[in-house]
């Protein structure tokens, strides 16, 4: 039964990128009848090390544009010119607003979806809607959900390329040592029965039994979504999308940022987190086990096993772990609710390929032919969405699947070993770029996990797709940054918050602040 569902899911798929592939030759032959015979574009990428294939999917999706030109006898070739993937999305996007006006930037950009609003508002994106609509049964495809974010103003800006939730790792060896018992700590937290006071008092009890050096570690840089979640589990909200505004929840915000300052003074957690390289000192301090309880995302799980991030204690040489390994020492539940009568929450943020209103500008006859080179654009990121493509994208990243079609390869055996072999139809340069990434993810035990943590997505939030966010969350990350310090204490970081969204006049008109500051709220209870 399920393999007939599976063969149901696939013939599906194929029905649907049929008619792409008609759109596909006939642009290939309007480009060709007005004598252009190579376009060429380039991808912008951002994200973790893992997620390589947000530009590498444009490579191949490209690839399969032109062996369909070359089928159909269409004498037109697209050669992507560049592929840049950073790790600082924040950074990636500050750069695309700023090129893009110029005809500078990347013709294609994957990053989160928190910038479409932003993005869209400027004029900077191209409106997916009227091929989408053309398009209808592909767009079904996807999950609802995650279009619905790709909206802006009504119209769809962008194409999901996958999304995640964020587990609240713990460390399993180091919670047997303290005496933390996890079996069925997930209902637990799912319950609200294991909140932040649990996550204080036993990060007070492994720094003091010194079982790790620290009992919490997070994200440096921006006020990352990881940290938002605090936000929503002390029952806050992000934004109000009745009156279109961003919100400034002060009791939300003040109980979030007391926790930041209680575990930096009593040195649960650095006080300089917001400062640590990613690299060199967070992922390190995790799979070196320096730490009870970790705030992070499904994408660590696979990221831990490729990159070299624990110093193999028998060798004295860093490695990435195994998979055996990371199902060893990670165990993982939902953000536990803030305090008991909250519930506990995940945050998703779904990465989108978004295409330049400027696409193709730097090919000949640009003026005349932009309509088609527009076109083909939304068709490049229609073929980096195959589910084949998406799949490989997940299993090697941990993220999710965006599509039921790529989810069901995701549990076909017989397809993740003819990938674990690469046995799969794939450039023969992208595949040696992922070559390493795939032997070290492609494994049942990372289909598993991928499995497990998918309920997450029915306690996932999202954040605002609003223009002013990027300057709110800006905001945010200074101030647990001098809370962490112990340059501010929560009360004074929440008024100084405030008089930063006062000072500027869009931010303030785009910000309603709602709430007061707990006068007989303490952390930890007394």
């Amino acid at each position: 039964m399920r393999k007939v569902f599976l063969a149901v899911l696939l013939f599906a798929a194929v029905a649907l990128f049929a008619s792409l592939e008609e759109r596909i030759v006939e642009v290939g032959k309007t480009l060709e009848r007005n004598g252009i015979n190579e376009v060429r574009y380039a991808v912008w990428g951002t994200g973790d090390p893992n997620s390589v294939l947000r530009v590498l999917g444009i490579v191949e999706a490209a690839r399969r544009i032109n062996d369909i030109w070359s089928k159909n006898k269409v004498n037109v070739k697209i050669t992507i010119r560049e592929t840049r993937y950073e790790l600082d999305f924040t950074q990636m996007y500050q750069e695309f607003l700023s090129k893009q006006p110029l005809g500078t930037a990347g013709d294609f950009l994957v990053n989160s979806y928190v910038y479409i609003a932003s993005l869209a508002e400027e004029g900077y994106l191209l409106d997916l809607t009227p091929y989408l609509s053309r398009h209808k049964d592909f767009l079904e495809g996807f999950f609802p959900t995650l279009v619905e974010v790709a909206k802006y103003k009504g119209k769809i800006y962008g194409l999901p390329q996958d999304t995640e939730a964020r587990p609240f790792y713990i460390r399993k060896d180091i919670a047997a040592k303290v005496g933390l018992n996890l079996e069925g700590l997930d209902q637990k937290v799912l319950k609200g029965e294991f909140t932040w006071l649990d996550v204080y008092s036993w990060s007070k009890k492994t720094v003091e039994m010194k079982a790790s050096e620290w009992g919490l570690i997070h994200r440096r840089g921006t006020a990352h979504p990881d940290l938002m979640q605090f936000i929503l589990a002390f029952g806050g909200r992000l934004d109000d999308p009745v009156e279109g505004k961003l919100v400034f929840d002060k009791e939300a915000i003040y109980k979030w940022l007391t926790i930041e300052w209680v575990f930096a003074r009593e040195k649960l957690l650095p006080s300089d987190m917001m400062a640590w390289d990613w690299a060199k000192q967070v992922h390190p301090a995790i799979v070196d086990g320096k730490t009870l309880f970790d705030i992070g995302g499904t994408w660590y799980w696979t990221e831990w096993q490729t990159k070299d991030y624990y110093t193999d204690p028998k060798t004295g040489q860093m490695r990435g772990l195994k998979p055996e390994e990371v199902e060893q020492w990670f165990y993982y539940t939902l953000f536990p609710a803030g305090e008991p009568g909250k519930k506990p929450v995940t945050l998703s943020q779904p990465f989108m390929w978004m295409v330049s209103s400027k696409a193709g500008a730097q090919n000949p006859k640009y003026s005349a032919l932009k309509s088609t080179y527009d076109e083909l654009a939304f068709l490049i990121v229609a073929k980096a969405s195959d589910p084949d493509i998406n799949a490989m994208h997940s299993i090697m990243s941990a993220k999710l699947p965006i599509t039921k079609a790529s989810a069901a390869l995701l549990a076909n055996k017989s397809w993740l070993d003819k990938l674990y072999n690469l046995e799969v139809d794939l450039d023969a340069g992208v595949k040696e770029k992922i070559a390493n990434i795939v032997k070290a993810t492609v494994n049942p035990i990372n289909a598993t996990f991928l499995s497990n943590v998918s309920y997450m997505l029915e306690y996932t939030n999202f954040q605002p797709a609003h223009p002013m966010y990027p300057k709110l969350t800006a905001i945010f990350a200074e101030v647990v940054d001098q809370v962490l310090r112990g340059q501010m204490d929560p009360a004074k970081a929440v008024d100084y918050a405030i008089s930063k969204i006062n000072a500027d006049l869009d931010l303030k008109a785009a910000v309603k602040i709602i709430k007061d500051i707990p006068k007989d709220w303490r952390f930890p209870a007394r």
